[in-house]
């Protein structure tokens, strides 16, 4: 039987102009305001790219390298997308398929809908997915190399925020692990870096602008409580995120850097894991437990 891998990640349009057809993707067809396609396009334009696509690219050839087996890849908003990348793997025999999305927390709005996607395309293979890594050893070890290289620049005793992508509210109270596994992965790199309880705290960013309650507390209120204690700096380090992209480029960077500048407490961001060879290692680790399942898999060349 022919191996493969999947990565699975949200997508990103290559330049402004593709934003519309993009969010038309990302909210399944519903229609969008105007003002949110001007907002997030306006968030685009002052980055000047997203380089989501490119970095995954790459992170799929250094899993490759590592398993000197084949890393497709598909996005499931933009291009390449899943059905693109399960056409590709039918076209070289593949027949079963390592998958993983690269959101180590899981919850259905994200996890959940990467791996809906996945069986309803790769009907047929065998589909072997993996749903939550977020305390995986070498994932934990490369967020907290980050953020220990962070703290060297900016100061060891610097308050620490991390941060993942808020969800709605509504999908937490139903029973989504997402929360509990966000805040379990920031106390594993807390513990790993040896920041102690009292140096950090944990926020949701980049609620989302569609009606409802979404989860927090946000980073502008934990910063402005941070301000308040007497705090003058603060080091934010996404963990739901293993790439530069939008969320952390715009909102971070641009947005939440704006605020702390507004309100006097500075604000500074960790390194992004992207091509970190310890989080590939972890990649690798966990595709590696998946096949010792199917021993006796022939891989096709990459």
């Amino acid at each position: 039987m022919k191996t493969a891998v999947l990565l699975l990640a949200h997508g990103t349009p290559d330049n402004v102009s593709e934003i519309p057809e993009y969010m038309r993707n990302v909210t399944g067809g519903r229609p969008i305001p105007d003002l949110v396609i001007q907002e997030v396009s306006h968030r685009y334009g002052l980055i000047g790219h997203s380089p989501l696509t490119e970095i995954t690219m790459h992170q799929a050839r250094m899993l490759s390298d590592a398993l000197s087996m084949p890393v497709y890849v598909g996005m499931r908003n933009w291009k390449p997308d899943i059905p693109e990348a399960v056409r590709a793997m039918r076209a070289d025999g593949v027949a079963h398929v390592v998958t993983l999305c690269l959101a180590p927390q899981n919850s259905r709005t994200s996890v959940g809908l990467y791996r809906n996607a996945a069986f309803k395309e790769a009907a047929g293979m065998a589909i072997d997915f993996v749903d939550s890594w977020h305390d995986h050893p070498r994932l934990i070890e490369a967020f907290a190399d980050r953020l220990q290289a962070a703290l060297a620049r900016v100061g060891r005793g610097t308050v620490v925020i991390f941060t993942a992508h808020s969800v709605p509210a509504r999908t937490i109270s139903e029973g989504d692990p997402y929360e509990q596994q966000a805040k379990e992965t920031a106390a594993l790199v807390a513990r790993e870096a040896g920041i102690p309880d009292s140096q950090w705290v944990f926020a949701f960013q980049s609620q989302g602008m569609s009606g409802g309650p979404w989860i927090g507390p946000t980073v502008e209120d934990t910063l402005r409580g941070l301000k308040d204690e007497g705090y003058s700096q603060a080091l934010i380090q996404p963990v739901g995120f293993v790439c530069d992209h939008v969320e952390v480029l715009y909102d971070i960077d641009i947005g939440f850097r704006k605020y702390g500048s507004q309100i006097g407490i500075k604000t500074w961001r960790t390194e992004s894991l992207n091509d970190s060879p310890t989080f590939i290692a972890a990649l690798a680790d966990l595709v590696r437990k998946r096949l010792e399942r199917h021993a006796g898999a022939s891989y096709i060349s990459a």
